[in-house]
Formats: structure tokens, C-alpha cells, sequence
């Protein structure tokens, strides 16, 4: 039977709509992030037939069957951004959206241009390139980059400490080539055994990797060095308590008498959430604060713990001090001010410690190209931000131990979604990791489970332990290997207590980084230079491959 064009454009909406489905399972509580390896398979089938038909249909035609998959993808797995803001929700998928189809867009343009052998590879170098941008931009989200989708499956990908994220990146994309070349082959007549050779190297660079991993997960073993960690989970509704709706004083009383239920004086650390203290504290006199001196009480209950929780700073410039580019003003005064989601920790030796996020979360907590979009500053206050957006500090730093044996890299919430940002802790010396955030904001959704995911990439990548204290969502310890151990329940009031062991030793990844990111930008400057001069000297499309 012949196939009429409507029913082309039935079977290519279907296709694309199949490939956002796949991608999307990654991102479930319940689907193995290994689906990745065959969903993008169903939009290269498209590509191909694009690419087939390039003399009848522009390249924008491709675009918009690419932008059909995308949303799906994108809205089946951050849908929950709109418990904290529908507007957000909104940008977020359609920015997303827009990037990953302008990425495969490039990708049929160079196919069209140069022929099979570097259409494909710039689909491989395009993708990874562009992941490490999202990685290192002002405006940055790179929730779904591929190589988060395997975060589940640490069993297969414990040589992420090798490669880091963009390594599963590199992997999902080249399987799903080989598979699609492999089908494409066989449908066109080639029966498998004349392709024994490609499918051998495909069989081969699926299995190996998890074979490799595999070994590296059972033969793993922690260097003793353990430390005693209590983590608080205090459950406090983020939109009704948290910030106006129980005091801060109730709010503390919860979260040092579920402390008091496990500490004693075999505790080494006691960690509780991303902003637990929101009561004016002024660093200039932060030993001052009524808060501070409550928990620098309880400390000197059990002089051997470290306390780490969350608070809101606030920093006041001298008069003459050079101002930040998130400098607030009082409106009813000559003075200047930032803010700070911070990170603090109180030891008996009575010094206090902190350190300032600077992952931001766009909109939310910073304004992107703060000159540019001034005019967007009525709009962010809408969305339950603020016009100045948080004050960042420049470089990483640790939270130490008095006598500086454990060194902790504290993470504050979105911080612990970057790789590679997390190595220049581990540079400062960082030997475990604390995880500190509020994840109430997202409801009982994939989201926050999402996110607990990702801090089992992070113990891959550095092999460090990993304390994680949720106000909500999941609180947990994970080991070296990435593993969540006593992981607590959703909206409820927890207490838990382990030990973790530090390690000192530097993986290939935290030394190197996202190399892979940075080769990939290099072919595809290079890339996408060949195929402008091809379309400007010649005008034409490849007429074969």
C-alpha cells in the first residue's frame, strides 16, 4: 500500500511523540534510566526520513516534530515546578524545549550537509557541548542532561568516576546510534549476519561499561575513617510555616529535640536543612543572634559535635566597601545589604563558619543578567522572588573541623545537580560531602525523588560520603559507591543516625572535570564552521553519503 502524506505525518508525530515518552521514563520513580539507551532511536527514525526527503522538506519542518517530542519529555518530567511557580514551570519547559531541538536541529542540518559519518558524530559532540553549556551558563537547568537519567542504575555507572555525567551522556547517544544503524540496516535489506561486525561492537560497548561497573561497585571498598552523623529532618510546610506561620523559635525547638532523641557523645556531626533559621542574622554580630546562641548552648551540651544547618545571612557594606552586582538598598536608609542562603557551622571552640550559596536558582533566588532584565524585576517578585536576587561568594569553600581532619563540601539544594562545580570543593579538601535543601516546595511529586538521585552522582563522581538532610522529601546517608542507605519518608517528621567514612583520595573525574564537555566544544566550533562554509560555497545538499 502505498503511503500518502498524511499518513507520513501521522507516523512521524507518533514516532516523536514515542521518543518524549521513552525519555521521559528515565525521569520516574519506577523505570530503569537504561530505557535511554533506545529512546532516542524512534526521533533518529524521523531525522532519517527528513534527512531522506532533505530535496522536498526545509529543515524547519524537522524542528517542529523535534519540538513535539521535547515538550512531552520536558513536561512529563518537571511538571512539578509548578507546585512553586506555574509561570516558572512554563519557561522552564518551553526554554528547555527550544535548546534540545535547536541542538538536534544543528545535528540534521550538518547530517544534511556532510553525509552519515559526521552527521552522527555532530549529533554526539552537539549534545555533549551543548549539556556542558547549560552546565556553566548564567541561564542554567540541566536537570534532564541525559547522563542524569542513569542516576537510579549506580550499579552500571560507577565509572562516572571517571567520566562524570556527560561519560552517560556520551554512552546514551553512540548506543542509540549503533542500535538505530543496526535497524536501519536490517529494514533495508541487510540481514544481521553481514552486520556481525557492527553488531559485536554495539553488544560490546553496551555490555562492557556495565560489566566494568559492575566489578568497580562489589569490589569497592571505603578506607575507615567514620564519623557519627545525625540528620534532622524537621517536615515544616515550606508555603505555610516556614516563613511566617510558626516562629523561628518553634521552628528550632523542633529541630534540636529531634536532635536531642539521638546525639551523645560518640556524635561527631549533627546536619540539618537548607534554611532552618530565618531570624535576621546579621553576620557583623551573628554570635549575638538569639538562635545562634541557642544552638551554641546545645553544641556546648555535647562539646565533641559539629552543628551544620541552614540559615538566612545578611551582610551590611561599609561605608566606602565595593558593592556586589546583588546589593539591596533600605528603602528608609543609607545603607546597603546582601542576603545569603547560607550554610553554617557552630563547634564547641566557639567559631562559626559559613558559607554562601551560589548555584542559584534562576528567577527564584537570582536575576540572570541582572542589566538586562531589570525590566523583569516586578515579574520575579511575582514568582516569589526577589529584585536583588542572593548574594554568591567566588570560590568554594569548606566547612572544617577544628584541627581541619574532615573538611565537608555543603551543598545547599540545586548546588548538588553540578558535577563539576562539586569537584573544586573536593580541591579545597573536601573528604564528605553534607547535602542541605528544602524540597517541601515541589509536593509529593517526582521532583524531589529526582533530586536525591542526583547526590548518588555526586558520591560516584568524588567517591565521598554523602549526609543529606531534607527538610522534607528524603533524608539519607550515601555511601562511596552511591548507595541511598536509611533513606526517611515523604512529609514526615525524622530523625536518623549513621556512621560515614571520610576519604581523602582524588578520582580521575574530580581531577579532570567535564573534559568531555570541553573536547566537545572544541569539534563543535570546528563543526558547525565546515558546514557554514559547505552551505556558503556550494549551496547545495549532500547528495549521498
Amino acid at each position: 500500500m502505498k503511503e500518502t502524506g498524511k499518513m507520513n505525518k501521522k507516523i512521524l508525530a507518533f514516532t516523536s511523540v514515542f521518543s518524549g515518552i521513552l525519555l521521559s521514563l528515565a525521569w520516574t520513580s519506577w523505570c530503569s534510566g537504561l530505557v535511554l539507551l533506545i529512546a532516542i532511536i524512534p526521533l533518529l527514525f524521523v531525522e532519517g526520513y527528513f534527512y531522506r526527503h532533505r530535496e522536498k522538506f526545509k529543515s524547519k519542518v524537522f524542528f517542529l516534530y523535534l519540538s513535539l517530542s521535547f515538550i512531552i519529555w520536558n513536561v512529563l518530567s518537571i511538571f512539578w515546578i509548578y507546585n512553586a511557580t506555574i509561570a516558572g514551570a512554563i519557561i522552564a519547559i518551553l526554554l528547555n524545549t527550544s535548546l534540545f531541538s535547536l541542538v538536534l536541529w544543528l545535528f540534521h542540518i550538518t547530517h544534511r550537509r556532510l553525509g552519515h559519518k559526521l552527521g552522527y558524530f555532530s549529533l554526539v559532540i552537539y549534545w555533549i557541548a551543548f549539556e556542558h553549556f547549560y552546565l556553566n551558563a548564567e541561564i542554567s537547568f540541566p536537570w534532564l542532561n541525559l547522563g542524569n537519567g542513569l542516576a537510579k542504575d549506580i550499579l552500571f555507572i560507577q565509572w562516572y568516576e571517571y567520566t562524570g555525567t556527560l561519560g552517560g551522556t556520551l554512552w546514551i547517544i553512540i548506543i542509540n546510534i549503533l542500535l538505530f544503524r543496526i535497524i536501519t540496516n536490517y529494514l533495508e535489506g541487510k540481514v544481521l549476519r553481514e552486520q556481525i561486525t557492527l553488531i559485536l561492537f554495539a553488544a560490546g560497548f553496551i555490555f562492557i561499561p556495565m560489566v566494568v561497573s559492575t566489578i568497580l561497585f562489589y569490589s569497592y571498598e571505603e578506607s575507615k575513617d567514620p564519623y557519627e552523623i545525625v540528620i534532622i529532618q524537621p517536615n515544616i510546610d515550606p508555603y505555610n510555616d516556614k516563613f511566617g506561620g510558626l516562629s523561628n523559635y518553634k521552628q528550632l525547638s523542633i529541630i534540636l529535640n529531634l536532635a536531642d532523641s539521638l546525639v551523645d557523645e560518640e556524635t561527631d556531626y549533627v546536619i540539618a536543612p537548607e534554611t532552618s533559621v530565618n531570624d535576621y542574622i546579621w553576620e557583623s554580630t551573628i554570635s549575638q543572634n538569639s538562635s545562634i546562641k541557642r544552638i551554641k548552648g546545645y553544641v556546648e551540651k555535647y562539646p565533641g559535635i559539629k552543628f551544620v544547618i541552614g540559615i538566612t545571612s545578611f551582610k551590611r557594606y561599609e561605608r566606602g566597601e565595593k558593592l556586589s552586582s546583588t546589593v539591596r538598598k533600605l528603602s528608609d536608609a543609607d545603607m546597603y545589604y546582601d542576603v545569603y542562603n547560607t550554610g553554617m557551622q557552630i563547634d564547641s571552640s566557639g567559631n562559626i563558619q559559613l558559607y554562601h550559596k551560589s548555584k542559584l536558582v534562576v528567577g527564584v533566588e537570582k536575576m540572570p543578567y541582572p542589566h538586562l532584565f531589570k525590566f523583569l524585576e516586578n515579574i520575579i517578585v511575582d514568582l516569589g522572588g526577589t529584585t536583588g536576587g542572593y548574594g554568591t561568594q567566588k570560590d568554594r569553600t569548606t566547612l572544617d573541623e577544628p584541627g581541619a581532619k574532615a573538611k565537608a563540601a555543603t551543598l545547599i539544594c540545586y548546588e548538588s545537580i553540578y558535577g563539576e562545580y562539586v569537584t573544586r570543593y573536593i580541591h579545597k579538601g573536601a573528604n564528605i560531602i553534607f547535602v542541605i535543601t528544602n524540597d517541601g516546595w515541589w509536593g509529593n511529586t517526582s521532583g524531589y525523588k529526582q533530586h536525591l538521585t542526583y547526590s548518588s552522582l555526586r558520591a560516584i563522581e568524588t567517591r565521598r560520603s554523602v549526609a543529606r538532610s531534607a527538610n522534607t522529601g528524603v533524608s539519607c546517608f550515601i555511601n562511596q559507591r552511591g548507595e541511598i542507605l536509611q533513606p526517611t519518608e515523604w512529609w514526615v517528621t525524622d530523625v536518623i543516625r549513621s556512621s560515614l567514612n571520610l576519604n581523602r583520595k582524588i578520582t580521575f573525574y574530580v581531577e579532570h572535570g567535564d573534559y568531555l564537555g570541553r573536547v566537545s566544544d572544541f569539534f563543535t566550533i570546528i563543526l558547525l564552521a565546515y558546514t557554514l562554509v559547505n552551505f556558503l560555497t556550494s549551496g547545495k545538499i549532500i547528495k549521498k553519503s
